[in-house]
């Protein structure tokens, strides 16, 4: 799969109804991951949020979104960031590098529970960044 960059957004526990809505406006296909569905024990009230929403649309869009994880705020007007995501490990590591680099990094590049490699980071001009290395065999 070649590397991809796409928006990500940030939903205060309405994703679901907004993913929904962009289906709606655009078409094509979404799926939804809840934190329930993720296997280990979801926070309190959010076994039917989102942890990880992805549109895929006719026209070649790809929009991904998720409710805000708990003990995170919800900043609208500053709630989204930048997805990269696909399985050329050598490459999206060496963009999480330039990316991290004099910036902030919230979640380091490592093994997550759904098998890939993630990490968040916020770069050096205050624009979030979300790096997703798909496993092979994942």
């Amino acid at each position: 799969m070649a590397s991809r960059l796409n928006p990500y957004v940030s939903f205060a526990g309405d994703a679901k109804q907004a993913m929904e809505f962009y289906e709606g406006v655009f078409g094509g296909t979404l799926t939804v991951n809840t934190f329930g569905d993720s296997g280990s024990e979801a926070p309190p009230g959010y076994a039917d949020k989102i942890m990880h929403g992805q549109l895929e649309t006719p026209s070649g869009f790809t929009l991904m979104g998720a409710d805000n994880p708990p003990g995170t705020e919800h900043k609208p007007g500053n709630n989204f960031a930048v997805s990269l995501s696909g399985d050329d490990a050598d490459e999206l590591r060496g963009y999480w590098e330039k990316l991290s680099a004099g910036g902030n990094v919230s979640v380091p590049l490592e093994k997550q529970m759904w098998g890939d490699v993630f990490g968040m980071c916020t770069d050096k001009f205050g624009i979030g960044w979300m790096v997703n290395i798909t496993e092979a065999g994942a």
